[in-house]
């Protein structure tokens, strides 16, 4: 009795000085990162994980516009290549769309056409049109608009070169580091801090930018931050009316914040919804703004946005991600673990899959495994 006594003396000590420790060095997100995510057996950030955080919330439209179903609706099985494919890389949902219309949907895993998980990094696609919706609308003048008229953070040496499309567009030239599976860097910081506004004013930027492409989650943070600048509005309820209502969504989405009290939306990710509502951004681009007549976004932001900006990174462009395969450009929506709206504008194709999962590789250089695959069995589906 006297050693267990001890021992719970020990913890409770031992405890109460890494906590204090945690405070003082500024590392106290890591206590909500353990308990959100690590202590629920994750390893990083996981689909339904926006249930452990605050949320606010996005109307669906007044005037819900369902998919239709395809005359060959579900007429063709999966492959046996993408069956193999989804039971290995945790599939959830799998959607293809033929001429704005349900060719095939399949859900996995006790997740439904209705089921809301994190879009993750999809997100960036998202507030890369609210950059394009701003600019249409007057709220900012144009891409090279220098980030320092609307947060004064970066006003000084070379941050007051960096525009908004050098945010958009991956090329800030801060220091942020994209490390996802690291407890100590900025992103997992990002993820669990309750002042966002505080992480991302304290970055530096420490190359020229627009020179070149490194992907950065913080840029789109940064975004986030000048959009709300310029609109005078939350980015959550600016997404809403550009886009969410308007484009017909089925279903209320959630879009994480960093707290109550900052309300602050992790602009970079993390936006909860379903494919089908997902796949209407991927609609949207893919008829060059359009929606049932009317132009919501700038047809000529959005062939810019679908257009490499560097040549050296032919895969990106303004907050979407861009490949060549089968004889055929694509672009795309893209997010951790393997969240895809990707699209074939001249085929009329709209394939979405989300998941718990990805294929290997780097996807911040290039593509991973699993992006193929989904693309050439949609097609082999199709030509079926």
């Amino acid at each position: 009795m006297t050693y267990i006594k001890k021992l719970l003396k020990f913890l409770i000590l031992f405890f109460g000085l890494l906590i204090i420790i945690l405070y003082i060095t500024d590392t106290d997100y890591l206590i909500k990162a353990v308990r959100t995510i690590y202590l629920k057996g994750h390893t990083t950030a996981f689909l339904e994980d926006y249930k452990e955080f605050d949320n606010q919330s996005i109307a669906a439209s007044e005037n819900p516009q369902p998919w239709p179903n395809h005359v060959n609706y579900n007429s063709v099985e999966a492959t046996e290549t993408l069956k193999k494919a989804n039971k290995d890389w945790g599939t959830i949902a799998y959607v293809i769309i033929k001429n704005d219309s349900i060719w095939f949907e399949e859900y996995y895993d006790g997740f439904g056409e209705d089921s809301k998980s994190n879009s993750f990094s999809m997100a960036k696609s998202y507030v890369s049109g609210m950059l394009g919706k701003a600019i249409m609308e007057g709220h900012i003048k144009s891409l090279d608009q220098p980030v320092c008229d609307f947060l004064p953070a970066f006003c000084d040496e070379k941050a007051a070169s960096m525009t908004v499309g050098d945010l958009s567009s991956m090329a800030s030239g801060t220091n942020w580091d994209e490390a996802y599976y690291s407890p100590l860097s900025i992103t997992t910081r990002a993820y669990f801090d309750d002042d966002l506004a505080k992480v991302i004013n304290g970055l530096k930027v420490v190359d020229t930018p627009g020179q070149r492409f490194k992907y950065a989650s913080g840029d789109t943070q940064m975004l986030a931050m000048v959009i709300e600048k310029a609109t005078g509005k939350k980015l959550y309820e600016y997404l809403e009316h550009s886009f969410w209502k308007p484009l017909g969504s089925e279903h209320d989405a959630l879009w994480q914040v960093d707290s109550e009290g900052h309300d602050l939306v992790k602009a970079y990710c993390c936006i909860a919804s379903d494919a089908k509502d997902f796949a209407r951004f991927g609609k949207l681009y893919k008829d060059h703004g359009k929606w049932n007549g009317q132009q919501l976004l700038d047809s000529a932001f959005i062939a810019k946005s679908v257009t490499p900006r560097f040549s050296e990174s032919p895969m990106y462009g303004y907050g979407w991600w861009l490949m060549e395969h089968l004889d055929k450009s694509f672009f795309m929506m893209q997010g951790h673990l393997g969240q895809y709206v990707i699209v074939q504008p001249e085929d009329n194709v709209i394939i979405v899959r989300l998941g718990h999962s990805k294929g290997p590789g780097n996807p911040l250089e290039t593509y991973t495994d699993d992006i193929p695959v989904y693309i050439e069995e949609a097609y082999q589906m199709l030509n079926n």
